[in-house]
C-alpha cells in the first residue's frame, strides 16, 4: 500500500510537470519551465518513495531520494517565483547551485546501514557540512522566494498565489512528517503537487 501511495504521487506530479512544460512551449515563460522542472524532480523523489517502499531503501533509492527531494525542488520551485518577477539573473546562480547539488548527492559519503522500507532520516546518514547544510540552503532560499512572491503578489492573482501557499505548507508538513513513515509522506507529495499546479496555473484577478 505505501508503494502505492508513493507511485501514485510520482505520476500526479510528473503528468502536472508534463502539463506546464506543454504550457512553457506555448508561452516561452521561463518561469514555468523552471516551475516544470521543479515538478519533475518532485515526480522523481516520489518515485524514489515508491522504490524505497516496494524493494526496501538502499543507498541508490535514498541518494536519488534526497537529490531530488531534498536537494532540487525548492529551490526549483523558488526560481520559477524570482523569474516570475522578471529577475532573469537569478537563472544562472540556481544552475550553480544545481551542479552542486548533484555533486553532493553522488559524492557525500553515507553512514550507517540503510535498509527496510521506512524513509531514511538524512541526519542519521549525512554528515551536516556539506550534503545537509546545501539541503538547508535550498529548501530555505526557494522557499522564502516562493513566499515572498506570493504575498507580495496577492492582490494580482489571490487564487493562484493562496494555492501556491498552501501547497508549499503541505510539501513541508510532509517532509517533518516523514518519521511517520512513506505513506503519509506521499500523500502530502501528491496533495502538494496538485496545490502547486493549481497555483502555477490559475488566471490572475483581471482588472475592471
Amino acid at each position: 500500500m505505501e508503494a502505492l501511495f508513493a507511485f501514485a504521487a510520482a505520476l500526479v506530479a510528473l503528468r502536472l510537470a508534463a502539463a506546464l512544460a506543454v504550457r512553457w512551449r506555448t508561452r516561452q515563460a521561463p518561469e514555468l519551465a523552471a516551475w516544470s522542472a521543479s515538478l519533475l524532480a518532485y515526480a522523481v523523489a516520489s518515485a524514489a518513495l515508491a522504490w524505497g517502499a516496494a524493494a526496501g531503501w538502499d543507498g541508490r533509492s535514498f541518494r536519488v531520494y534526497y537529490l531530488f527531494g531534498g536537494l532540487l525542488t525548492a529551490l526549483l520551485l523558488g526560481l520559477g517565483s524570482v523569474l516570475l518577477t522578471g529577475r532573469r539573473w537569478a537563472l544562472w546562480p540556481a544552475l550553480l547551485y544545481v551542479g552542486l547539488a548533484v555533486g553532493v548527492a553522488i559524492a557525500a559519503p553515507l553512514h550507517g546501514d540503510i535498509h527496510g522500507t521506512t524513509l531514511p532520516e538524512a541526519q542519521a546518514h549525512l554528515d551536516f557540512f556539506p550534503a545537509r547544510l546545501v539541503a538547508v540552503l535550498g529548501n530555505v532560499l526557494g522557499t522564502t522566494a516562493v513566499t515572498v512572491v506570493a504575498i507580495a503578489t496577492i492582490s494580482r492573482r489571490p487564487l493562484g498565489n493562496a494555492l501556491l501557499l498552501a501547497g508549499v505548507a503541505t510539501a513541508a508538513a510532509g517532509s517533518a512528517l516523514s518519521g511517520l513513515g512513506t505513506a503519509k509522506t506521499s500523500v502530502f507529495a501528491a496533495i502538494a503537487a496538485l496545490l502547486l499546479y493549481g497555483g502555477f496555473t490559475a488566471s490572475p484577478r483581471r482588472s475592471p
